[in-house]
């Protein structure tokens, strides 16, 4: 999500020479450790899936399980094309200093592509025929959208960690942010009730007697704590900000936006956390 989120927001938010790593943003070493982490992560999980699934008790029995897992499975191949992306995100990163916009463009595919793989390790992969790929579709929205909102936060807290040098610029993002952070909330919460009517159904009796129905009321209600802090930045600090910055005295404005930003960080983690867990529970609504 980093990956992905971070450099669109290099795109949409940040004008020509602005998008050089070092200028704003330090976006080579930011887009290289995310690319490289997310492909551990990714060995990580693949090594961890294969020793739960195979029920071999020594490591040196396991690489055949793992050969079968990326080789015939839909999962493997889906890890295979992350893989591959996460590759090419790091080695376009080299190329930020010659021609930056090219290699936003292409880290921000090729994130997108990444990101879009996680679909097969959630509920939609249970689903068959056009069920299936309309849910895929739905995850696709819904994991870009959510990680461009991801990106943009952490954009965000590092210009507002040197908001002295950086000021204009992050007065000008945040105020520029309204357009692409309204189609993200959009677009998250109509693939999010999306997703849930075709994991649960159309019903929300006894969503709360569940482990999965409780994580997910939990997820909605820091979702909209999210909001909460996304519309306070948005109507009260971002224009704060602006008026002090012509004024001359930005310090208050700027350890507000650091407050709120923390805060709808932490929630935007937390959030994560939980999509994790769930997507380890059964949807069945019994507890």
């Amino acid at each position: 999500m980093l990956l992905f989120g971070l450099a669109a927001f290099g795109l949409y938010s940040l004008r020509g020479p602005e998008r050089t790593s070092g200028v704003v943003l330090h976006f080579r070493a930011l887009l290289l450790t995310t690319a490289l982490f997310g492909v551990l992560l990714s060995v990580a999980a693949m090594l961890c899936m294969a020793w739960a699934m195979s029920g071999v008790s020594d490591w040196s029995e396991l690489l055949p399980h793992i050969e079968m897992m990326v080789l015939e499975t839909d999962v493997g191949l889906s890890w295979s094309v992350r893989i591959a992306a996460l590759s090419l995100a790091a080695i376009a990163v080299a190329l930020n200093q010659r021609s930056p916009a090219a290699s936003l463009w292409l880290i921000t595919l090729s994130g997108a592509v990444a990101l879009a793989t996680l679909a097969w390790a959630g509920h939609g992969a249970m689903d068959e025929g056009v069920r299936r790929n309309w849910h895929f579709i739905t995850d696709f929205l819904h994991l870009w959208a959510a990680g461009g909102w991801v990106g943009a936060l952490a954009a965000f807290a590092l210009l507002l960690r040197q908001a002295e040098q950086r000021l204009p610029v992050l007065a000008r993002t945040l105020t520029g942010f309204e357009t692409a952070g309204a189609v993200i909330v959009v677009v998250i919460s109509v693939t999010g009730v999306v997703n849930y009517l075709f994991i649960v159904g159309p019903r929300v009796d006894g969503l709360l007697d569940s482990t999965y129905g409780q994580l997910l009321t939990l997820k909605v209600v820091l979702f909209a704590a999210m909001l909460v802090f996304a519309a306070l930045n948005r109507f009260h600090l971002s224009p704060l900000l602006e008026q002090a910055r012509q004024a001359g005295e930005h310090s208050v404005a700027v350890n507000a936006l650091r407050r709120s930003m923390a805060l709808e960080l932490s929630v935007a983690v937390a959030i994560l956390a939980l999509v994790a867990w769930l997507g380890t529970l059964s949807p069945q609504m019994d507890s």
